[in-house]
This record gives structure tokens, sequence and C-alpha cells, in this order.
């Protein structure tokens, strides 16, 4: 029994994403923030260039977001019961006080990631409210559809990509804003071009981002992945499966996660000209 609706299915089908769909509570969106603080408290670095890449490897607070049966479920929906998670990354724009003035640019998962066939999602959920003035995200309906696009890589320093990849020319009129409350989840496939622009709130915009929850028919064609099991069965088994962590900054589940995040920089700027902070 499907948990997606026929009409967000079909949202999915014809656009390339779905949003809003209600996940966590806001009691729960407050120990992830609290959780977020403490690390970048105690542990300031750990969180920032390469270190925002698989914090699920390092703490189970966002272990048990990962693995989230409500999230599992609409997932289910899209690709099937066998499912990996595939990495995680927190997107984090600071308030529009900050100097720093970060964006996403226009891009398609699919173009560095590494991930075939592509029967992977991306789910994207809002740790803060996330809308056209602090920087949430913008889609490009129906492009799924279409081919990978001709990425630019401009390196730079404010666009969160690893490259600074940007797709040029997007028409912003034909472009749809996704508002998310905090605890809400978006789908997105991963041809659709989307991308934000930048934080002008007087507060923080964090997103954690599944990237990706993918099929067990789901190979990595560029480098190495690692992967936990969240639902079914791998009889493919193309990839290293690991274990979950049970403490925070566990001494081992860092070495793994410091390695697991150079694997995927070696992924990411695979002919890159040079090596960018993510």
């Amino acid at each position: 029994m499907s948990t997606l609706t026929s009409k967000q299915l079909k949202q999915y089908n014809e656009d390339g994403y779905i949003a809003p769909i209600d996940i966590l509570s806001l009691e729960k969106i407050k120990k992830i923030r609290e959780e977020i603080e403490y690390i970048e408290k105690k542990w300031p670095d750990e969180l920032i260039g390469l270190g925002r890449n698989n914090v699920h490897y390092i703490s189970p607070v966002f272990d048990k977001v990962v693995h989230n049966s409500k999230i599992l479920d609409v997932v289910e929906d899209i690709i099937g019961p066998n499912i990996l998670v595939g990495g995680t990354t927190l997107f984090i724009k600071e308030s529009g006080k900050s100097y720093i003035k970060p964006f996403v640019g226009w891009h398609q998962d699919a173009k560095y990631i590494g991930f075939e066939p592509h029967n992977w999602v991306t789910a994207w959920l809002a740790i803060t409210d996330a809308n056209e003035e602090n920087g949430g995200m913008r889609m490009w309906p129906g492009t799924h559809k279409e081919k990978i696009k001709k990425h630019k890589d401009t390196f730079d320093k404010d666009n969160l990509l690893t490259r600074g990849q940007t797709i040029e020319n997007v028409p912003i009129n034909e472009t749809v804003s996704i508002v998310l409350k905090a605890g809400q989840l978006s789908l997105h496939h991963p041809l659709v071009v989307h991308g934000s622009s930048v934080n002008k709130s007087n507060s923080r915009r964090i997103g954690f981002v599944i990237q990706s929850y993918i099929g067990t028919n789901v190979d990595q064609v560029i480098g190495k992945t690692y992967v936990q099991q969240a639902r079914g069965k791998d009889l493919f088994k193309y990839h290293e499966h690991t274990t979950r962590p049970v403490e925070l900054m566990n001494k081992k589940n860092i070495i793994f996660r410091n390695s697991a995040n150079k694997e995927l920089q070696k992924i990411l700027y695979k002919d890159a000209k040079k090596i960018g902070k993510y």
C-alpha cells in the first residue's frame, strides 16, 4: 500500500519532485538543532568543509533521522522496498547579517555523484523553515525527463556545491519555490534541475539532505560509496555496508567518516581542475 497519494506520485512523475511532506515534530527538530549546536561548540571543525558530509556516521541523532520509518515509507514508494543510504550532507546558510553569502548553483544531482541507474532519490529535510527569504530551494519542473545538462565549474567561493558548478541560463520564471516548514521533507529526482539563493533573513537556514536513498540495484560507477541498509535486502552487493553509531563522536566512527568523505571527494572531483573546500 502506497504512503504517498496518487496526486503526490503524479507530481513526482510529471515535475520531478514532491513537497511538502510532513515528517518530524517540532520537538524532534529541536533535538536535531541542539545536536548541531552542541557539535559546533565542542568540535568546531567537525561540520565545516568536507565535514558537512555524512554526519549520520558520527551522530546517533542524525542516524535515527536517516532510518526514520516515515521517510523510508515515502522513499519506498519512489524506488522500491530495497533501500540503501548512500550519504548525507548538512546545508547550513548563515543569516543575512553574516559576511558569508552562500548559495547553491543550478544543478542536477546526477551530474557528478556516480549513481547508476537513476533509481535513487534525494530527501531534503528542513531543520529550520525554508522559504524564498532564507534561501530555500527552487525546482525547474519537468527537467528530470531530459538528459544531464552542461554544468560549468566556477569554483565560486560562495557556491555551496563542490566545484561551484552551475547550469547557465536557467529561466527563473519557469522555476518553482519549495517552501518547507521545519520538520517537512521534499523528495527530488536525480535529474531535476534545482538551486537556491542566499539567505536574506536574520536566522540560519538549515537543511539535512540524505543524498541519497538508492535502490540496491544502483551501482557507483565513479568510485567507492559506503552504504547502510535502510530497508529490505541487498541482493546486488555493489557496496560495502557499514554499522550504525551508538554514541556521539566515537573515535572509530570519526576515522571511518573521514575515510568515507575522502572517497566521496574523489567521486565529486573526478576530472576537476582543482579541489574545492567541500
